[in-house]
């Protein structure tokens, strides 16, 4: 089934504070209403008063139902959504929309955490309960240097015997090939940080395929830019209408054509807000959302970015 578009839950920035070098956190309450519940993992949108939308991991405590928490990199040669955010003042009104969780932890022996840079915010909540739960884990966190790494000296004071900072200015790359060589067996990997380095630990984990590996992104990778792309038709089951997608048209746009309502947060393949259920045909998943082992999935997609591997998808829409 297609996600319904979601209405933004108004709300209002409490309150703002710079915890690195470029990075503010932000604090969001309910405008007198509690806030969806999440577990870690989760992100949310913001809804910016430009009508621009962004995507950030939670980082707070999910048991507090007053209140988000999330952490905003200034980004200048972004698409000016982290520069609004930097720049709004406290008690400006704005929108949410989720929680979504396409990054939450699954049950394992043991888990390696390993940030880049800001990638650090949505591990923040799976350390609380794992060390709550005294599960084995064990984070590596690079960064540019120790100002611009949020949260690194905390976790370090916190965790002195799970916790290696990397700032780039002092210390090397770090070896992904020896850190998961000497990762035991079946240990979950949770990769989330810049391409770069979600690109390498991907190639890394092929190279030591003893370990499970768990992405997250919030740009889009460049999956897919290597294929062609070729004219199809999606059946939409529940309007009864079937609908063509040229190779110059996204099956989601096909789809908004009949069904305006369907939900759009990215439109880049990250955010999975625009989830279909598949009856029939195999999709071709360019998306960022799926991770390695579910890449193989029929009954699924997410059509701002993924086609079909033949002439025809069926969709429950």
């Amino acid at each position: 089934m297609t996600g319904r578009k979601q209405p933004a839950t108004p709300a209002v920035l409490a309150d703002r504070r710079e915890i690195a070098d470029g990075t503010i956190a932000l604090t969001v309450t309910g405008e007198g209403q509690a806030l969806p519940p999440w577990a870690p993992g989760a992100h949310i949108d913001l809804v910016l008063p430009s009508g621009r939308v962004r995507q950030y991991s939670l980082y707070g405590d999910p048991a507090d139902s007053a209140s988000y928490r999330v952490a905003v990199l200034r980004e200048p040669d972004g698409r000016g959504g982290s520069a609004e955010i930097h720049d709004l003042p406290v008690g400006a009104h704005i929108g949410i929309r989720g929680p979504r969780n396409n990054f939450a932890l699954i049950d394992a022996p043991g888990y390696l955490f390993v940030a880049g840079g800001i990638g650090i915010t949505p591990f923040l909540p799976m350390i609380r309960q794992l060390h709550g739960a005294d599960s084995a884990w064990r984070l590596v966190y690079r960064g540019r240097s120790l100002p611009t790494m949020a949260f690194g000296n905390a976790l370090l004071r916190q965790y002195p015997d799970r916790v290696t900072l990397l700032p780039a200015d002092t210390h090397p790359r770090p070896d992904l090939d020896d850190l998961l060589r000497r990762t035991p067996a079946a240990t979950a990997v949770y990769c989330c940080g810049p391409e770069d380095l979600l690109g390498a630990m991907e190639s890394a984990v092929i190279r030591q395929p003893h370990v499970t590996l768990h992405t997250e992104r919030f740009a889009a990778s460049k999956r897919g830019d290597d294929r062609t792309n070729t004219a199809f038709e999606a059946e939409l089951r529940r309007s009864g209408v079937v609908v063509p997608v040229p190779a110059d048209r996204t099956l989601l746009a096909a789809i908004q054509a009949v069904d305006p309502t369907v939900d759009l947060s990215c439109a880049d393949g990250v955010c999975g807000s625009c989830a279909t259920r598949v009856l029939a045909g195999v999709p071709d998943h360019r998306d960022d959302v799926l991770q390695a082992g579910e890449r193989d999935r029929v009954d699924i997609i997410y059509p701002c970015v993924s086609r079909a591997r033949g002439d025809r998808l069926v969709l429950d829409v």
